[in-house]
């Protein structure tokens, strides 16, 4: 009876694990098609899985489309990742992720998560506009590089710096950023390059 029990068990585990779902891809290219113009990006897995996971879902669910560069720092960098519809964000600001060890430098041109602390990234990515190798040792990992278009990131617009309230974002969405920062640029679509 006990020997039934574990076969019982075992099949139960080899049917969950054939269910779970497709595996993520160890490597993939996401096209953006922005209003400065198009640029892409080349993400590793094995440089930081679970961000490369997580950023895999983001853009397959449209999550990103019509989102705002809302934080543009000259010679530091580009952040995006609220998005335009508050209810979308509240839905994942609840879903933080495991920090990945850092494998990759922040370099320029490198994408990482935004985080405000341990455990706590979610859906707002930054492009390094320089080389901010001092965010390795904070736990800042990159996952995925621009492999073409970095002019077009270079010129998003920047002259409202930080100015956008994040809190407002979040809550208010593209109705608050339309508003009171019209120059924003913005993602009109991000796809998984076939």
């Amino acid at each position: 009876m006990k020997r039934t029990k574990v076969i019982v068990f075992l099949i139960f585990l080899v049917f969950q694990a054939g269910c779970s779902g497709p595996s993520m891809p160890t490597e993939y290219k996401v096209k953006f098609d922005t209003s400065k113009g198009p640029f892409m990006v080349e993400v590793h897995r094995e440089w930081a899985p679970l961000g490369s996971d997580r950023f895999y879902e983001l853009v397959t669910t449209g999550f990103y489309d019509d989102a705002r560069f809302f934080r543009v720092v000259p010679k530091f960098v580009v952040q995006f990742g609220i998005s335009r519809d508050p209810k979308a964000s509240a839905h994942w600001r609840e879903m933080n992720i495991p920090d990945d060890a850092v494998h990759e430098k922040n370099l320029r041109g490198y994408l990482t998560y935004a985080m405000g602390g341990r455990d706590s990234r979610t859906t707002q990515v930054f492009i390094n506009l320089a080389d901010n190798v001092n965010l390795d040792a904070q736990g800042f990992a990159p996952f995925g590089r621009v492999i073409e278009g970095m002019n077009v990131v270079d010129s998003i617009y920047s002259g409202y710096g930080e100015a956008p309230d994040q809190n407002l974002i979040q809550s208010q969405g593209n109705e608050y950023l339309k508003s009171q920062f019209p120059q924003l640029d913005y993602i009109k679509t991000a796809k998984i390059e076939k």
